[in-house]
């Protein structure tokens, strides 16, 4: 019984990182650039986003975030389903015509917001493991551009970078801790915040998040940076 679901959280676990490789490389793909590239300006190796793109290799917050930021991609679309489940859903009724004018900018985004379901169900969130003892899942029915609204859980000694390292990106993060103990390093400083204390900073300020106590730290994060159409 054990072997049968340390097996079956092996399967599970190359399927989550099949779903992220893919999406990256699609993402990669479209914009038109090679791994070589997308590694030089992600300031990490190629080969380290061949294996992510393959899904060899789980990445890190820090490099999840690097490699979206020089694609057509959020960190948020990455927990949609990929091409090959999409493929088995029962085909939709054909769109209708293209209308004579050219829809205003943002209007396909927008109509998917309004058909999207009002309601996340907990036993459907997606999920994303990333390397460092980092697991994310999803709080909303379908990506919001612009918003990441997310469950956080950092295990006992996770962290989203290596220890002498920080992370930047856009936009503003601002997190609430439901359980555990969660250290913040924001620039020159680092604070370490309990159950119900909450915090704000700037994601473009070098910063690290890690869990220095015996339990996982959880909590609800919300990422927001410019949506730009």
């Amino acid at each position: 019984m054990q072997l049968s679901r340390v097996a079956g959280d092996e399967a599970e676990r190359g399927n989550v990182l099949g779903d992220i490789g893919s999406r990256l490389r699609k993402g990669r793909t479209d914009v038109g650039i090679s791994v070589r590239e997308l590694a030089r300006k992600a300031g990490v190796s190629a080969s380290l986003v061949s294996q992510i793109e393959t899904g060899k290799a789980r990445p890190s917050v820090a490099t999840l975030y690097a490699l979206v930021q020089h694609l057509n991609l959020t960190v948020d679309e990455l927990f949609e389903q990929t091409p090959a489940a999409e493929a088995t859903q029962a085909p939709s009724a054909p769109e209708p015509a293209p209308a004579a004018t050219t829809p205003p900018a943002g209007f396909a985004v927008m109509r998917k917001l309004i058909s999207a379901p009002l309601v996340q169900q907990a036993e459907s969130r997606g999920l994303l493991k990333l390397e460092g003892g980092i697991t994310w899942e999803r709080l909303t029915p379908c990506d919001v551009p612009g918003v990441d609204f997310l469950k956080i859980t950092y295990d006992v000694g996770g962290a989203s970078c290596a220890d002498g390292l920080r992370q930047t990106h856009n936009g503003h993060e601002f997190g609430y801790l439901l359980s555990g103990r969660l250290c913040v390093t924001v620039g020159f400083d680092t604070t370490e915040i309990g159950p119900g204390d909450s915090i704000y900073f700037d994601s473009s300020t070098p910063h690290r998040l890690y869990n220095p106590g015996n339990e996982p730290a959880v909590g609800i994060w919300m990422v927001h940076a410019p949506f730009a159409e």
